[in-house]
C-alpha cells in the first residue's frame, strides 16, 4: 500500500510551497535536528526559522495520526457493510478529530445501550412513526408495539425515545451545532463546595464565578481546574438548552401536527439533557484546558528561554550563599571557569546571629580567593542574608558587590546523581551553594543540569499537560544550547546532550575521550570519540567550539562543510581564510548587489554566504553579550525606604498573564501589572509583547501594602 504524504496538507494549513515542505519533511526523515535545520539548511527550507520549523513538524505529525484514524474509521464502517460513497467522502474531507470522531459514532463498537435493546424489542418502527405520523390515534399506534417483552404502552413510547435520543445524540450535524454552541455562547460557573481545605481561600474569586467561554483567560481556567481537582470548587460548562432543542427540532424537521410531538420533544430533551451536552461539555472543557495548557506552556517556554540566555559574569570569582535559619548559610567560592574552590558554614541569621563570627569567615574568603561577585539565592532567609552581605560590604569598604540570584532548583540538582559525580566530596546540602554561584557565571550551562519544570519561570505549571510542557521545555533548552554554542573543551556532560545530533550516552563518551587523551585541537577529532559517525559529527560539529585550536574557523558557527566555501572566498579576496578582521572589512565595504553576485560566482548559497559575513565580523560571538549585564548591588532596600513615586531599577524575574514581577532589592518581587504596561495610553493584554525575564527596567513605585509586604509598579515615563 502506498504510504502517506502529508506534504500537500502541511504546505496549506501552514502557508508554505508545497517543494519547501517536501525537503523539509525529507530532512527529518534523514534524522537532522531542528537547530541544524534552521542554521545550516535553509537553502532547502526556503529559510525557515526553528519556530516555523518545529510548527511545520508538528503539523505534520498532525496530519498523519489524522489520515491514520480516518483509515481505522473507513475499515471499520466497511467491514460493517455501511460505508456509503457519501460518507466515504465526508470522512476524507475531515480535517479535524472531533468532526470525523462525530461521523464515525453511529458505526463505532459499543456496549448495549437501551436504544440497541428497544431495537431488538422491535420499537424502530415505532420511533420512525413518532418522527411522521399527523393523523391516527396515537393511543392505538403505540399500543400495536406491545409483545411478549412490552408491557404497556409507555413502555413502549420509552423504547422509542431511547431510539430516538441516541439518533440525535449520534448525529454529526447536532453534535457540531452545540459544541459550537457551547463554545461561542456557553457559560463557565463555578461555586465554592462546602470544605475546609487549607487553600480554600485562594479560589475566594472563583467561589461564585460566571463568564461567557469566549472571554475567559487561559490562566483563570487554570484555577477553576485545580479548584476543582482539590475538591473546593464545582465547575460546569453550560448553555442555553431550551435554544438547542428548538435547533434540534428544527434539524429533525418536525411539525407541530405530529400526534407524537410530545413525546418527540420529550425525547429530544433526554437527549440533551443526558448524552449529548454532557459529552459536549467534557469536549469543550478538555479543549479548554488543553488551550490553557499550550498558552501556559508558551509563556512558560518564552520565560525559560529568556532566563537560559541571561548574560553570564564570566571569568568572575563569585561566593554563592545558599541562605537558611536554624540550618545556617553554604557559603562556597568557584573560580574564574567554575571549579569549587572552598566552602563554609556560617549563622549571621536567627536563632544564632553570629554576626561577627560569620563576618571573619566571608571576609576571608573574599580575600583569599579574590571574589568579586556574591551570589545571595532568594529563599528563606534572603533578606536576612543581604541584609548582612551589605553590612559588610559597607562595613569595610568592599569592591565586590552583590546580586539576589535565582534559587529555583539549586536543591534539586544538589540531590542529583549529576552533582554526586561532580562533587562527591560533598554531601547534598553543600552543593546547592555552588549552583547559585556558578548560575550567575553562566545560567545556560548551569541551568541546563536541572528540570526546567523546577526553575520557577511559568504559572500553573504543575497543572498542565506534563507531556506538553516536558517536549516544549525540552525544544527551548536544545534551542538556546545550540543558539549560543558549547565549548567542546569545557563542557559538561548535561551541556553537551543538548548539542544538535548528540545524546547524554554520546556526551559522556566525548567527556571521557577529553580525560584520556587531552583537549580537542579541531573539530575533525570529534570522529575519533566512540559512537560518533559522520550523521552525528554533520549534526553536531557547526554548534560545538574549540577556542585556540589548529583551525581558527573552529571556534565559529560556520559548519566544517562550508570550510572550503570560506577558503574560495579568501583566495578570491587575496587574503588567508583565517584573516577574519580584513576579510569581514572586505565584504563589508561590498554593497549587498556586490555580495549576492559574489555569493553566486563562487557557487556558495545566500544563506551560507550570510552565515559566514556574519561570522567574520564576530568570530566567537556569544549572543547573550548583547543582553545587557544582571544588576549589581552593594546595599540593601528596605520596605520603608519606598515612597510612592519613587524610581527605581529593577530585574525581571517572571512574567505572567496578569504581568510581570520585578526585582527591585526587596525580599518579595514586586508586581508591574499588565495595566500598567502600556504607554502613551496603549492597552496591553500579553505582558510578553512589552516585558521578558531578564529585562533591566527602569520602574515607579505606586503602591505600597506593607501589611501584605506587597508592592506595585508602573513603567517609569508614562
Amino acid at each position: 500500500m502506498q504510504s502517506y504524504d502529508p506534504t500537500a496538507e502541511v504546505a496549506r494549513a501552514l502557508g508554505l510551497r508545497p517543494d519547501a515542505v517536501r525537503r523539509t519533511l525529507d530532512l527529518f526523515e534523514a534524522g537532522a535536528t531542528v537547530p541544524f535545520i534552521a542554521r545550516y539548511r535553509k537553502a532547502q527550507t526556503g529559510g525557515l526559522d526553528e519556530e516555523q520549523l518545529r510548527a511545520l513538524d508538528k503539523s505534520r505529525r498532525h496530519f498523519t495520526e489524522l489520515h491514520e484514524r480516518k483509515q481505522t474509521v473507513l475499515r471499520s464502517i466497511a467491514e460493517q457493510g455501511k460505508l456509503s460513497d457519501e460518507l466515504r467522502r465526508r470522512i476524507e474531507a475531515c480535517s479535524d478529530l472531533n468532526t470525523l470522531e462525530d461521523l464515525y459514532l453511529p458505526y463505532k463498537p459499543k456496549r448495549k445501550t437501551k436504544a440497541m435493546v428497544a431495537i431488538e424489542n422491535g420499537l424502530e418502527p415505532l420511533a420512525d412513526l413518532m418522527l411522521t405520523a399527523t393523523s391516527g390515534d396515537a393511543d392505538a399506534l403505540a399500543r400495536a408495539f406491545i409483545n411478549g417483552t412490552i408491557c404497556t404502552r409507555k413502555e413502549a413510547i420509552q423504547g422509542a425515545q431511547y431510539i430516538l435520543a441516541e439518533r440525535i445524540t449520534e448525529n454529526a450535524d447536532i453534535r457540531a451545532h452545540v459544541r459550537q454552541t457551547l463554545h461561542e455562547k456557553g457559560l463557565v460557573q463555578s461555586k465554592k463546595k462546602e470544605t475546609d481545605h487549607k487553600e480554600a481561600f485562594k479560589f475566594e474569586l472563583y467561589e461564585d464565578f460566571k463568564l461567557d467561554v469566549r472571554k475567559l483567560k487561559p490562566y483563570q481556567w487554570l484555577a477553576l481546574h485545580r479548584g476543582e481537582q482539590l475538591g473546593i470548587l464545582s465547575l460546569g460548562v453550560v448553555a442555553d438548552t431550551e435554544a438547542l432543542a428548538h435547533f434540534v427540532e428544527r434539524h429533525l424537521k418536525l411539525s407541530g401536527r405530529l400526534i407524537f410531538i410530545e413525546e418527540c420533544r420529550a425525547a429530544i430533551r433526554l437527549a440533551l439533557s443526558r448524552y449529548l451536552e454532557p459529552s459536549i461539555e467534557r469536549e469543550v472543557r478538555r479543549t479548554l484546558k488543553e488551550a490553557a495548557d499550550r498558552h501556559a506552556v508558551t509563556v512558560f517556554s518564552r520565560n525559560l528561554r529568556n532566563l537560559l540566555l541571561q548574560p553570564p559574569l564570566a571569568d568572575k570569582v563569585v561566593l554563592g550563599i545558599d541562605p537558611g535559619f536554624a540550618s545556617g548559610c553554604k557559603v562556597a567560592v568557584v573560580g574564574r571557569q567554575g571549579e569549587y574552590l572552598a566552602g563554609e558554614v556560617i549563622y549571621p541569621t536567627p536563632p544564632r546571629k553570629q554576626i561577627a563570627a560569620a563576618q571573619r569567615v566571608v571576609l576571608d574568603l573574599i580575600q583569599t580567593w579574590g571574589v568579586e561577585v556574591i551570589a545571595i539565592g532568594n529563599g528563606t532567609a534572603s533578606r536576612e542574608t543581604e541584609a548582612f552581605v551589605a553590612q559588610l560590604i559597607r562595613h569595610y569598604g568592599l569592591s565586590a558587590r552583590y546580586l539576589i540570584t535565582n534559587e529555583a532548583g539549586a536543591s534539586v540538582y544538589s540531590a542529583s546523581e549529576a552533582a554526586r559525580q561532580e562533587f562527591p566530596q560533598l554531601e547534598a546540602a553543600e552543593r546547592g551553594n555552588i549552583s547559585i554561584a556558578r548560575r550567575v557565571q553562566d545560567p545556560l550551562a548551569e541551568l541546563v543540569k536541572i528540570d526546567p519544570k523546577s526553575l520557577g519561570v511559568g504559572l500553573y505549571q504543575h497543572d498542565v499537560d506534563q507531556s506538553m510542557l516536558e517536549n516544549e521545555l525540552q525544544a527551548v533548552v536544545e534551542s538556546c544550547v545550540n543558539e549560543v554554542g558549547v565549548d567542546l573543551n569545557s563542557a559538561s556532560p548535561q551541556l553537551l546532550a543538548h548539542v544538535s545530533g548528540l545524546n547524554m550516552r554520546l556526551a559522556q563518551e566525548i567527556v571521557q575521550h577529553r580525560q584520556r587523551i587531552g583537549r580537542f585541537e579541531a573539530r575533525d577529532q570529534l570522529r575519533a570519540v566512540r559512537g560518533i559517525g559522520e550523521r552525528t559529527f554533520e549534526q553536531a560539529a557547526g554548534f560545538l567550539r574549540i577556542r585556540s585550536g589548529r583551525e581558527p574557523l573552529d571556534n565559529t558557527s560556520i559548519h566544517p562543510e562550508s570550510y572550503e566555501a570560506v577558503r574560495r572566498l579568501a583566495r578570491h579576496l587575496g587574503l588567508a581564510a583565517d584573516q577574519f578582521r580584513q576579510l569581514s572589512e572586505a565584504l563589508e565595504s561590498m554593497k549587498p548587489a556586490e555580495r549576492q553576485a559574489l555569493a553566486a560566482k563562487l557557487d556558495i548559497d545566500p544563506h551560507t554566504f550570510e552565515l559566514i559575513r556574519q561570522n567574520l565580523a564576530r568570530p566567537g560571538r556569544d549572543p547573550r553579550a548583547d543582553v545587557p549585564p544582571p544588576i549589581l548591588r552593594s546595599d540593601i532596600l528596605e520596605l520603608d525606604d519606598l515612597k510612592i513615586g519613587m524610581e527605581l531599577q529593577g530585574t525581571v524575574r517572571n512574567v505572567v498573564d496578569f504581568g510581570a514581577f520585578v526585582d527591585i532589592g526587596l525580599k518579595n518581587d514586586a508586581l508591574l501589572h499588565v495595566s500598567k504596561l502600556g504607554r502613551g495610553g496603549r492597552r496591553i493584554t500579553d505582558p510578553l509583547e512589552v516585558v521578558q525575564v531578564g529585562d533591566i527596567l527602569r520602574v515607579r513605585v505606586c503602591q505600597v501594602e506593607p501589611e501584605k509586604q506587597r508592592v506595585s509598579l508602573e513603567l517609569s515615563g508614562q
